[in-house]
């Protein structure tokens, strides 16, 4: 036993005397000039080591290195591409005949990265990628193939122990990187970049924390994280938890204070914990959002599945249509990298008061394929973009005409009209669906409302559309090409069995018109700016109405009084103002800004209208003269006094603005028709006919000069 101790005491103090031996009389400085040397040779590039090359030997063997450059060629900014102060790495030395790497604490301090790219292409690190010469290998080759053969049936028979390594840290502080491409014209810079590892083994867990700012052209950012990860034998399989990572990023638009994601844990194959949360402000809206998911991703890592995602947003901003604005979603995401396809399964989305739920496909290619079904419950837009509110409404244009009338002195700017960039349509390949059960826009209702639509590399397709509206239908189709500039349009409507009195007073605020509306759409156009769709409008509306009355004016009382007042009497004012109608029909033709008809046609048990004319919507103008005919009785409209009016043609000019149309009855004709008519009885009683042209034209001439 006392030889066995001396044996071991003698091999270890021979250890000790190598490692003194090494460290006193071997100094590691005398290789600098070999080292820089063969650094100038291999790379072209020169080394400088200002620092001392120093050995240690406890507890384990290892070196550290001072302050080292290496020099950047001629033509590059910054001095060097790399230059550390300061190196360090331990090994120990017993564990290697077991065949144990046991690496001691790796320290690396004030390392610097420079890379550059000049406006010519070179690049900094050219002279280190640049492949180097082989040596011929063919007979070193057929020399060592006997050997490997041998050391094979060897490790076949024997087979040979795996190396293990263990690692007690890494330490990396004061780092910098810095990326600059003049080509491209971007600049990346990481700097106070530090990194920390605990004692790393196999099947254990390990931590990391790491920390660095950055700047990336006008963006400045810095990130801090941390993480515990484990790595199987082989390296085969990992795993992590516990990781954090919190970023900031601010540029001239934007401020994001914190953006946070942390994973409880991470397996391939399971289902994995997530949360996350971004705070700031992004352009002029503030933004608050959170969420978490459950993170699923194959050990292929070609399928990633988030289940469960739920997030919650709060947005605040003058540019809102609500503000603030509480955005929510639930949904479950897939995406299948080796078929580029990502499925999302959207259980919820929530924007205030607006509700939807659906699916939405994406195949990933060049022009990307969308596919997607919407629904949504209930779409309030005057709500969600603050016009439920008619006082309030009311209130900001009067403040905005009032702002801009005490600048009145000045002459107003006036902002040319652009038409919108649709180039985006271009790359899109999308079709859809879209179901909402209520819908209000510009206070019209609607009802099951149901729509079809695809946008094709350009070409917008609304191929079906369909609602309820007040107690009717209306059904449309639509193709807008924004190939073109200015773009082109078309669309055709037809709508059945519409109650246009309740229609007229939720959407104009007017009670004009009332009846059972049918009306016909086939319009087309170019130019989506507004002026550009009004001059450039073209198509028909046909109209036809049942079982309606036009609301504002009393055809048979306007007569009435206008005729009494001829005859010297004097009728009262007739508080309903009204005119019934069994039917009204009309061919609306839209030319450039103007509206034609000469087909107006409208029926009743008192009365035929006919009417021709025009309004032109840029002016908001119209001018139309409609003949109206007595053709029964008067009586439950006023009294018998006007009933010798009977098969007389009574024409009443409507002209001027069409919020505020003036009526006028033109009683000259109708005054000229009745005298006509008399003279024809008057002479039929005398048993006179004139036959004589001449002297018909004479009494046409004399009627003539008294109606003038």
């Amino acid at each position: 036993m006392k030889k066995l101790f001396l044996f071991i005491a003698i091999i270890i103090g021979a250890l000790i005397a190598a490692a003194l031996a090494l460290v006193l009389l071997v100094n590691p400085n005398q290789f600098k000039p070999l080292i820089v040397e063969q650094a100038k040779q291999k790379t072209g590039l020169d080394l400088v080591i200002e620092g001392d090359i120093s050995w240690s030997f406890f507890p384990s063997l290892g070196f550290e290195l001072g302050q080292t450059e290496l020099r950047n060629p001629q033509g590059f900014s910054a001095p060097n591409l790399f230059k550390v102060d300061q190196v360090g790495i331990e090994i120990s030395v017993m564990p290697l005949l077991d065949k144990q790497l046991e690496i001691g604490n790796i320290r690396l301090n004030g390392a610097e990265f420079h890379l550059e790219t000049l406006k010519d292409g070179r690049s900094n690190l050219d002279s280190l990628t640049q492949a180097a010469p082989q040596p011929a290998a063919s007979s070193a080759v057929n020399e060592t193939k006997p050997a490997q053969e041998e050391t094979s049936s060897v490790n076949a028979s024997n087979p040979v122990q795996e190396w293990t390594i263990n690692l007690a840290g890494v330490s990396v502080e004061n780092a910098l990187l810095e990326i600059q491409d003049r080509k491209a014209g971007t600049h990346t810079k990481l700097y106070d970049v530090a990194v920390n590892l605990s004692e790393f083994a196999v099947d254990k867990w390990t931590s990391a924390t790491f920390a660095a700012k950055g700047k990336n052209n006008q963006q400045n950012f810095a990130a801090e994280g941390r993480a515990e990860f484990k790595l199987a034998a082989g390296f085969k399989d990992y795993a992590l938890k516990n990781v954090v990572l919190d970023a900031s990023l601010s540029d001239p638009s934007n401020q994001i204070d914190s953006a946070k994601i942390e994973l409880a844990t991470f397996e391939f194959d399971k289902k994995n914990a997530l949360s996350f949360s971004v705070k700031g402000k992004v352009a002029d809206l503030k933004l608050d959002a959170k969420g978490s998911a459950q993170l699923t991703l194959d050990k292929a890592m070609s399928l990633v599945k988030i289940d469960t995602l739920v997030l919650d947003t709060n947005l605040e901003g003058t540019s809102l249509p609500q503000s603030p604005m509480q955005i929510g979603l639930t949904s479950n995401i897939r995406f299948d990298l080796s078929k580029n396809q990502l499925d999302v399964l959207l259980s919820k989305l929530t924007a205030n008061a607006l509700e939807f739920d659906g699916d939405v496909k994406v195949t990933l290619a060049e022009i990307p394929k969308i596919r997607f079904n919407m629904h949504s419950p209930n779409i309030d837009l005057d709500e969600f973009l603050g016009l439920a509110n008619p006082a309030a409404a009311s209130s900001a244009v009067s403040e905005s005409k009032a702002s801009s009338g005490s600048t009145s002195a000045a002459p107003a700017a006036v902002s040319a009209e652009v038409e919108p960039d649709l180039s985006a349509l271009k790359t899109l390949d999308v079709q859809g669906k879209v179901i909402i059960d209520k819908f209000k826009a510009n206070n019209a209702r609607l009802q099951n409302v149901q729509t079809s639509f695809s946008v094709d590399r350009g070409i917008v397709n609304l191929t079906s559309f369909s609602a309820n509206l007040y107690q009717g239908t209306i059904q449309a189709t639509a193709q807008l090409d924004a190939t073109k500039v200015p773009a082109t349009y078309s669309a055709k409507k037809s709508v059945k069995g519409v109650q246009v009195l309740p229609l007229l007073k939720d959407v104009l605020n007017n009670e004009m018109l009332q009846g059972t509306g049918n009306i016909d759409v086939d319009v087309k156009g170019r130019s989506l700016t507004p002026t550009g769709i009004q001059q450039n409008l073209v198509g028909t509306v046909n109209i036809n109405f049942a079982d309606g009355a036009v609301n504002g004016i009393n055809v048979a009382h306007l007569i009435r009084s206008n005729y009494a007042k001829i005859k010297g009497k004097k009728v009262d004012d007739d508080p309903v103002k009204k005119t019934d109608f069994s039917a009204m029909t009309a061919t609306l033709k839209l030319n450039k800004g103007e509206v034609t008809t000469n087909n107006l046609a409208m029926q009743s048990p008192l009365l035929r209208i006919r009417g021709e004319g025009k309004a032109n919507y840029l002016q908001q103008t119209v001018d139309f003269l409609v003949s109206t005919s007595v053709v029964g009785t008067l009586e439950g409209q006023g009294g018998k006094d006007i009933d010798e009016l009977r098969d007389v043609t009574i024409p009443i000019n409507i002209s001027g603005q069409w919020s505020d149309p003036k009526f006028k009855l033109v009683f000259d004709d109708v005054l000229r028709q009745k005298a006509e008519k008399e003279i024809d009885r008057g002479l039929e009683k005398l048993g006179v006919e004139i036959k004589d042209e001449k002297t018909k034209k004479a009494v046409d001439g004399l009627l003539k000069s008294l109606f003038k």
